[in-house]
This record gives structure tokens, C-alpha cells and sequence, in this order.
């Protein structure tokens, strides 16, 4: 029997869910998240959501995307396109289904002048920061037969908080950087615009679309911590902004022309306090660079490491 390809018609959620949840077990998704991720996306073309149809059913799925919305200011990244999630019907595989879809995507792609196609880093949206190829091997392989690369690593770690409390040395550290000027605590409405212009200038818009994002969603200001000296936010972290998980970590991050006074190590002790506090039994966050700075932070501080991921980019003529 032939495979059609086409794109997006209403109708086709339960299919695409389904095919999904078939193709990948270890990450799961409702039809509420399908439509909070993807269709109602603010940059969602259904000419880029492209459905692969064997025998009247739904048997893969592919989604790209291009900017018509700027995540800040005017910057739409005209050069750059993105593949948030890909799957195919494990009964279907081996027949090109996956190449038919991704030959459509960079058909959606080129037609639309971008030069770089990634997958899969997009903000706000994605489902996973790039290709697990212990989980998915197939699908990584499937990834370079398109023309993907390895563009670089990133992993996810996770971290028991019971029985959690914060050593000497870091409530030692403390004690010296506010003899210093510093204060720590948790954000108050005069420090509110200023971290989420510091998150967004110093780091990227996504940090601070999060912020504001997790304000609107009622999550409390004493999930966001800051670092202040002399009425100026340094650093900060929060707990409990994405889709309402209070145990996913982030985001972190601090001024780095103050990193090495260890700002970064009492802001994410004293969060993990504050998470404990609230009775939350883990500490979890999706993407680090593994050998950053941060990530080996994280990983003196007892997280492991529980996934790796490789983003990965096409290079279009």
C-alpha cells in the first residue's frame, strides 16, 4: 500500500498522539500537551506540521518550524528552522516514511530561505532538547540519513532531596558574601522587572519569557531566588515554572562577571532547601552542558546525570 504525506488537518491529534506514544515509550505525551507545545504555538504553520498516512491511518508525523513571531524584540532568526518532535508507527517502520517526512521538511525549510535546520533546541516548545540515542537509536540514525549532525551535547540530571540539607562550607559561604553586601532570599516585587531583564539580557529570552510565563501561571514569588548587592540582581534560580512540575529545577544563572564568588552554589542550595521545604521529594531540570561550568556544579551538589541528549542541525545549500 502507498504512503500518502501531507499536512495538518484537523482531526489528526488523536493519530499523531497515538503514533507517539507508539514510537516513544520513554517519553510519553497527552493530547493537552500536543496542543499546548504544538498547536498553539505561537509560531504554528499547519504547513509545517506534516502527516504521513498508510493505509488511511495516521503512521508518522513530523513538525518544523519557522519564526513569525520574535521570541524578543524584532529578532525573527530568519535563517533558522526547527524539528520539534518526528515519529513513526513502529509496525510502519523501514518503508521511508521517515525520509518522505523529512524530505518534505527541508522542502517547508528551503522554500522558506532558511539556512540551518535544528533539532531539536526550539523555544519555547520543544519536547526534548535533542535525540537520546540510547532511547532512540533508530531514530538517531534516521536523523543522519536526513543530514543531521552532532552539534553539540547536553544532559539532564536529577537529585533526591530527602534527607537534604545544606552543608557547613556553603552556610559558611553565605555568612562571608553578605558580610560582603550580598542578600539572598526570595524575589520581591521591587527586584521583579529587574530579574527578568537580567534573565532575558545576559542569558537569552527564553529565561526571561519563563519568568514572566510562570508569574502569569500564579506560580509563588518565593519558588524564584535572587542574589542582590547594593540594590543589583546577580544572579538567580526558580523551581516549579515549567507546566506546573514543582520539582523541575530552573532556570539558573549568574551575572558571569561575578561567577567563581560562589553566588551560583548558595542560590542552588538554598532553592533545593526551599524545594525540600515544600515537602518535594526530587530535584530535576532537562538540559546542561555536561562539563560547564554549571554542570559540574550541579554534579558536586550530588545530581546525576540521568540523560544525555545531542543537538543536532542541518545545513541547507
Amino acid at each position: 500500500m502507498s504512503v500518502l504525506i501531507r499536512t495538518y488537518q484537523g482531526g489528526d491529534e488523536e493519530g499523531i498522539v497515538a503514533v507517539w506514544n507508539r514510537s516513544m515509550p520513554q517519553d510519553p505525551i497527552s493530547g493537552a500537551v500536543f496542543m499546548k507545545r504544538v498547536l498553539a504555538d505561537v509560531n504554528f504553520d499547519p504547513a509545517g506540521l506534516f502527516v504521513a498516512l498508510r493505509d488511511g491511518r495516521v503512521a508518522g508525523a513530523l513538525f518544523a518550524v519557522v519564526r513569525s513571531t520574535p521570541m524578543w524584540g524584532s529578532d525573527l532568526e530568519p535563517g533558522s528552522a526547527w524539528i520539534t518532535f518526528f515519529c513513526v508507527d513502529p509496525d510502519y517502520r523501514r518503508q521511508g516514511i521517515g525520509r518522505a517526512l523529512f524530505a518534505a521538511a527541508r522542502d517547508y525549510c528551503s522554500a522558506r530561505d532558511r539556512k540551518t535546520v535544528y533539532f531539536s533546541s526550539y523555544a519555547p516548545n520543544y519536547f526534548l532538547p535533542g535525540i537520546d540515542a540510547v532511547a532512540y537509536p533508530a531514530g538517531k540514525l534516521l536523523l543522519e540519513a536526513a543530514g543531521f549532525r552532532v552539534y553539540y551535547g547536553c544532559a539532564a540530571m536529577d537529585k533526591g532531596l530527602v534527607g537534604y540539607e545544606i552543608p557547613d562550607d556553603v552556610r559558611q559561604l553565605e555568612v562571608l558574601r553578605r558580610s560582603e553586601g550580598y542578600d539572598f532570599g526570595p524575589l520581591t516585587m521591587p527586584y521583579l522587572t529587574q530579574v527578568i531583564d537580567f534573565s532575558t539580557r545576559v542569558f537569552n529570552a527564553d529565561w526571561g519569557r519563563a519568568i514572566r510565563e510562570a508569574l502569569v501561571q500564579g506560580v509563588p514569588m518565593h519558588r524564584f531566588l535572587v542574589a542582590v548587592r547594593q540594590g543589583i540582581v546577580e544572579g538567580f534560580c526558580m523551581y516549579g515554572g515549567y507546566d506546573g512540575i514543582a520539582e523541575r529545577f530552573g532556570p539558573f544563572g549568574v551575572d558571569p562577571q561575578r561567577q567563581g564568588a560562589g553566588l551560583g552554589k548558595i542560590l542552588l542550595y538554598r532553592c533545593m532547601e526551599a524545594m525540600r521545604a515544600e515537602g518535594l521529594h526530587t530535584a530535576w531540570f532537562l538540559w546542561t552542558g555536561e562539563t560547564s561550568p554549571a554542570g559540574h556544579l550541579y554534579l558536586r551538589a550530588g545530581f546525576a546525570v540521568t540523560r544525555r541528549f545531542e543537538v543536532m542541525r542541518l545545513m541547507l545549500d
